[in-house]
């Protein structure tokens, strides 16, 4: 998977990308990273990327013509351009679906623009964005971007959190981090994505360990569970005991009953969409009957 960075501040990107996962994934040709340096596609003396908002208002916003150019250098067609171009592809091949009928394919290029107006970057469109072979990641900086960019260019906006950023730089650094992890063949155990917070429901999940039960749910879309290694005791606490006993089935159960009890106190919004069976129901209103 290539992941293609514009921005001003190409150096931002030296060293974030050196270390861990990510390191491993790039030396093994599992992904690929590269910074784009915006100001190398300006043709004055002053390399100027940006300029005054029309209308009036505070700060500057990045100009549309050096985003286009450096959009074109990359391949990147308008979105009008790409969608005949596609047509005309699968036309050929008795395969034309309309734009409707469209999904994220394994071979497709997405134009992501970084931006506090933009759709919530989740755990969902992560898997989304995973699918896909190349992405191209907008840095926002200043007031934002000319919306044209957006507008001609950009598939989809995405924001990281309820919160401004001085630019998207941090923003694509969390993007690539959570998409390639999801790449098969980045983590050292394929089951790690699977069995964390946001991660799917046990429906979804097809690994097992033949002749050892299972230890632990799908979190379908609930925060995970605590964690504990030794020492048994730390502090003058000690790690439950139900951990210590070697029984999967228990294990399972009390894993379970914690992702529930955190979700709840954490992030109660989630258990609104969460994959919650009528034994995870039960086991809330216990819990909240017991919280009264």
């Amino acid at each position: 998977m290539r992941f293609e960075i514009i921005t001003i501040f190409p150096g931002f990107f030296t060293g974030i990308f050196d270390h861990g996962i990510v390191r491993r994934a790039q030396a093994e040709g599992l992904v690929a990273v590269t910074a784009h340096d915006l100001r190398t596609f300006t043709h004055d003396r002053h390399r100027t990327v940006d300029d005054r908002p029309f209308g009036g208002g505070e700060g500057m916003v990045l100009k549309p013509e050096p985003l286009a150019k450096a959009l074109e250098s990359l391949g990147i067609q308008v979105k009008a351009d790409r969608g005949e171009m596609q047509k005309q592809i699968l036309r050929s091949a008795h395969e034309w679906r309309s734009p409707q009928e469209d999904q994220v394919g394994g071979g497709e290029t997405r134009v992501i623009l970084l931006s506090a107006q933009g759709r919530p970057f989740t755990q969902t469109v992560a898997r989304e964005v995973a699918a896909l072979k190349r992405v191209v990641l907008i840095c926002g900086r200043y007031e934002g971007v000319d919306e044209r960019i957006n507008q001609l260019y950009c598939d989809m906006e995405l924001s990281i959190g309820d919160y401004v950023l001085s630019g998207g730089e941090l923003a694509a650094a969390v993007v690539v981090d959570a998409v390639m992890r999801l790449v098969p063949g980045v983590l050292g155990n394929e089951a790690s994505g699977e069995f964390e917070s946001f991660g799917v429901a046990d429906a979804e999940i097809s690994r097992s360990e033949e002749g050892v039960p299972r230890s632990q749910h799908g979190a379908g879309g609930l925060l995970d569970y605590p964690h504990y290694t030794r020492p048994a005791e730390f502090g003058g606490l000690r790690a439950p005991e139900v951990l210590l006993n070697g029984d999967h089935q228990q294990i399972r159960k009390w894993r379970r009953e914690q992702q529930l009890r955190k979700t709840l106190r954490n992030r109660p919004d989630l258990l609104e969409r969460a994959a919650l069976s009528p034994e995870d129901r039960s086991i809330l209103e216990t819990i909240q009957r017991d919280s009264e």
